[in-house]
Order: structure tokens, then C-alpha cells, then sequence
């Protein structure tokens, strides 16, 4: 899968995004089947919610079904900051008024008013419009920040705070949709989503690439022949395998190496010193050795330079033609033969050549 391409508008004061399908947005059977029931639960009317570790291609997938649905989007980021009023809005500024009333020439009234302006934020800007809804990793925010999704996603009606006097709630436009992504094995900043709202979305869990897949997305990527990509991603699923490291190198991984394969125009080989520093940079961040730990990151090294040997072996250096040069007859063990003399043309002996040691001669 590759990123789609968006578009940004204003709507309202709300920036708002227009995903569009690439055309070159890569899709294997597995990608077109959790496509097509992502795309059947939403139109049921039902949220839908994409979980799964880093890299696994969590938000492409959900800005590419957005895109499916043809309309409108906003974007939430979850934060351990996030509050209710990030969500739906919150009283921004005042609008003042000031009236002069000079009707009778002689007396001047002044009237003065100021009111405090709400302002509407994504989530309302998305239930008003009937736009669709892409909660990027929702369960980093606190479970009481997203409350209010609770009667959003079931009785389509968005509550607004008290501060907003004129308009206490708001009904859901039909067409609205949420899609919801998360990464349930970070533990840092992430809080557990409650149970009211999980009941109310579909779960589709998403798991790293398949091999096929992550060739042809880090080739689309790096814009590198499917050749060179697939020895790259090999050694990266081949050190994922191992266990060894602190952060699991996904997809993202293979695509910085292809990426500066392509930029730099290296060789992936082992006898590019480049392009094994590269590998050794991004694949070596993957881990954390605290503390005086040289003797462990002696011995990744080691593992990384093996793994680099292996998938992107030396090069393949052509066999270089040499021209033979001819073999005296002594060396291929045969007698030295001397060479017949030639006639003389006025009919005399020949002499007998330069260089042999015996002389011979022939009757005209």
C-alpha cells in the first residue's frame, strides 16, 4: 500500500481533507478483502476500527477506504491531552456590538454588547456535514475525552456543552462516518478504550505485510525495480525473525533503505561499503543498549553484517577473457619439426633455414 494523495479545504472554519485512491496504490487479494469489509460495515452504518502494530499500514488503509466513500474528511490525532472540547468545540473569542442611538440630537446613547462566539471543531464539523471521521490512534487520548462519541455512534446525536446556549445538541447527519485506528501493544501513552465504546464499533485487526506486499509497496515507494527492492526487504523480515531488537522494523524500514538506494544510485551489495552503512545505521536503531553494553552491540554488528552478506551478496564480476598465447610444440611435449626448405628459383640447392642445426638438402 502506498499513501493516498489529499486534498485540503476549509469548511466552516474546519480544515477538512478530500482523500483520492491513487492509481498506483498497491493492493494485494488480502488488502481488497479488508477493503471490501470495511466498506460493507460502514455503509451498514456501523464504525469501524483498524488495530495494529507499527507499520502495519494502519492509516493508509484508513484514508484509502475514506477515500471509497466519496466524501469529505477531518483527521483527530489521539493525545493524552485531548479533551471533550478538541472534539466538538469551545467558546473562542467574543462578538461585540455597539449600537448609538442619536435620534434626538441633543442626547447620544450608547449601547454596548459582548457575547462569546463558540466555535465548532472537527467532530461536530463532521456530524453537521455528514463528513467521515479518521480517529488516528484514538487510545492514546483518555477514555473520558471520548465519552462523547458514545451517543454519536449510537443515538446520532451529538450533546454540546453547556457554554453553548443557542444549540445544546446537534442531530447526526446520515451520511456520517467514523473510522477509528490503534496500536495495542505500545504501552507508552496509550490508555485502555472502555468497553461502551468498543461495543459500539467492528474491529478488523491488520497485521504486518505479506512478503509480495511489502516488495511491491517498498518498490512503488523508493521507485526501485522489484529486484533490488526484494533483497532488502528479505534482510529486513529476516532481522524481524530474529527477535533481536527493541523497536519491530516494519515496512517504514525497508523503505528507508530502498529510498536511499534509489537517491544515491548504490548498489545493494555487500562490497558497497554506503550501502552496508546504511543498512547498519537504520537497522541498528532498532535497538537501545543502556548503559555500557558494547559487548551486545559488538555482537549485533556482527549479526547485521551477516544478514547484509547474506541477502545482498558481493558482487558478480564477469570472468575476463584472456588471449592464449601459442604453446611451442616442446612444451606440448612433441618434437621441434623442422620446417621444409623452399627451391631455389634458378634451380640451385636451397640452403637450409636460420636458425636449424641441421642441414638438408634436396636433388632438383
Amino acid at each position: 500500500m502506498t499513501a493516498n494523495t489529499v486534498e485540503a479545504s476549509n469548511s466552516n472554519g474546519s480544515t477538512t481533507l478530500l482523500p483520492r485512491a491513487r492509481g498506483d496504490f498497491v493492493q494485494t487479494d488480502g488488502v481488497k478483502t479488508v477493503t471490501k469489509r470495511a466498506l460493507a460495515y460502514l455503509r451498514a452504518g456501523f464504525s469501524v476500527h483498524f488495530r495494529g502494530p507499527a507499520g502495519s499500514g494502519k492509516t493508509t488503509l484508513a484514508l484509502h477506504t475514506a477515500a471509497q466513500l466519496g466524501r469529505p474528511a477531518v483527521m483527530i490525532t489521539g493525545d493524552e491531552e485531548m479533551m471533550t472540547s478538541n472534539l466538538v468545540g469551545s467558546q473562542h473569542g467574543y462578538n461585540y456590538r455597539r449600537v448609538v442611538d442619536r435620534f434626538i440630537h441633543t442626547v447620544t446613547k450608547v449601547e454596548e454588547t459582548a457575547d462569546k462566539r463558540w466555535a465548532d471543531h472537527r467532530l461536530t464539523t463532521a456530524c453537521r456535514e455528514g463528513y467521515t471521521l479518521i480517529y488516528d490512534e484514538f487510545t492514546r487520548s483518555r477514555a473520558e475525552a471520548n465519552n462523547v462519541l458514545l451517543g454519536v455512534l449510537e443515538e446520532g446525536l451529538l450533546v454540546l456543552p453547556a457554554q453553548n446556549q443557542d444549540e445544546p445538541y446537534i442531530k447526526v447527519h446520515p451520511e456520517f462516518r467514523a473510522i477509528f485506528t490503534s496500536n495495542p501493544q505500545e504501552y507508552a501513552g496509550v490508555h485502555d478504550a472502555q468497553d461502551a465504546l468498543g461495543d459500539r464499533i467492528v474491529t478488523i485487526d491488520i497485521d504486518h505485510s505479506d512478503r509480495g506486499l511489502e516488495i511491491a509497496v517498498t518498490a512503488a515507494r523508493a521507485g526501485l525495480p522489484e529486484a533490488k527492492a526484494a533483497p532488502i526487504v528479505e534482510m529486513v523480515r529476516e532481522f524481524r525473525d530474529t527477535g533481536e531488537y527493541d523497536q519491530t522494523p516494519t515496512l517504514r524500514t525497508c523503505i528507508m533503505i530502498a529510498r536511499m538506494v534509489a537517491q544515491e544510485k548504490l548498489t545493494p551489495s555487500v562490497d558497497d561499503p554506503y550501502f552496508v552503512q546504511v543498512c547498519l545505521d537504520v537497522l541498528g536503531s532498532k535497538s537501545m543498549f543502556a548503559g555500557k553494553a558494547e559487548s551486545k552491540r559488538a555482537q549485533q554488528h556482527k549479526m547485521l553484517l551477516s544478514l547484509i552478506r547474506h541477502h545482498c551478496p558481493p558482487y558478480r564480476r564477469k570472468p575476463v577473457a584472456v588471449a592464449k598465447s601459442p604453446v611451442p610444440d616442446k612444451v606440448k611435449g612433441k618434437s621441434a619439426r623442422p620446417s621444409k626448405p623452399v627451391p631455389a628459383a634458378d634451380g640451385t640447392k636451397p640452403r637450409s633455414q636460420p636458425g636449424s642445426r641441421k642441414e638438408t638438402a634436396y636433388e632438383c
